[in-house]
């Protein structure tokens, strides 16, 4: 009699972490095949497995705040002090506006809080939405941090050109030390102006690659510790590797909320230098 091979663990994780046109439905319900072919002037944009989830995220970022912001504005009519559930996304948005956006934008920072907190609760939303069985994580995906990462370097340019002036924008590229003249200014512009450019693409590029790489790499390490099970066959193995999965994932839960506060963080300082260069 054959044993049967092994399950090709390494697939497993591919199949699971990349994206794709079908939705695995919860409780056997099957599999929802996403509609193919939508091309708009030759790009492929049919909707995916991300594209569904960070569609669930938006909508529960707008479900959270708006319940809570009901919930605690009936709790002031009523005279009292906010509690359950409305106080703890309170607590968050005042954490957020106060510590995060304003702290670190400095002067005129308020209007950049409504973007840093939705940039914080969507991308925290897209993280945890990866720990639920048949989830997905579209922070896990390239395309999403990417795109996330260029509305931030967007965002830092043009308040940057706001506050400075198109004048005082380009000193921010084309850099001469104060009081350099000459052929030594000449040689310092040249030297400086293409740092000063890379460091603009290295700002969002970071921010890109951080959070997808450690969104990507904590569900790699569940499903290889998950996948030792099927490997080895053995209650010692499977008891340990389960172990080891339960406080995995509690520490994935700690990054999602973690990385949704860094990128927040960054952006925020990021804008904030940009915005007081002088």
């Amino acid at each position: 009699m054959t044993q049967a091979p092994p399950p090709d663990i390494g697939a497993m994780i591919f199949a699971h972490t990349s994206d794709s046109h079908v939705v695995e439905l919860p409780f056997g319900l099957g599999e929802w095949h996403l509609p193919t072919g939508w091309r708009v002037v030759g790009i492929d944009v049919s909707p995916t497995k991300h594209v569904v989830f960070m569609g669930l995220a938006a909508l529960l970022v707008f479900l959270t705040i708006r319940l809570a912001g009901r919930q605690v504005e009936r709790r002031h009519q009523e005279g009292k002090a906010p509690r359950g559930f409305g106080a703890a996304i309170e607590a968050m948005v005042l954490f957020v506006r106060n510590d995060v956006a304003i702290a670190n934008i400095g002067h005129g920072g308020e209007k950049f809080a409504p973007y840093i907190l939705t940039l914080f609760f969507f991308i925290l939303y897209c993280n945890l939405l990866g720990l639920f069985p048949w989830g997905a994580t579209p922070t896990g995906n390239l395309a999403v941090t990417g795109a996330l990462a260029l509305m931030a370097f967007l965002t830092i340019e043009i308040s940057g050109i706001v506050a400075l002036g198109l004048k005082g924008y380009l000193t921010t590229i084309f850099f001469v030390p104060p009081g350099m003249t000459g052929a030594l200014a000449a040689l310092m512009l040249a030297i400086m102006t293409p740092i000063e450019l890379i460091g603009k693409l290295v700002k969002p590029f970071a921010l890109c690659l951080r959070l997808f790489a450690n969104m990507t790499a904590g569900h790699f390490v569940i499903l290889a510790l998950l996948g030792l099970i099927f490997i080895f066959a053995s209650w010692g193995v499977a008891v340990g590797s389960v172990a080891f999965v339960l406080f995995m994932m509690l520490l994935e839960l700690l990054v999602a909320f973690l990385q949704a506060y860094i990128f927040a963080l960054l952006t925020s300082v990021f804008i904030g230098m940009m915005r007081h260069e002088h």
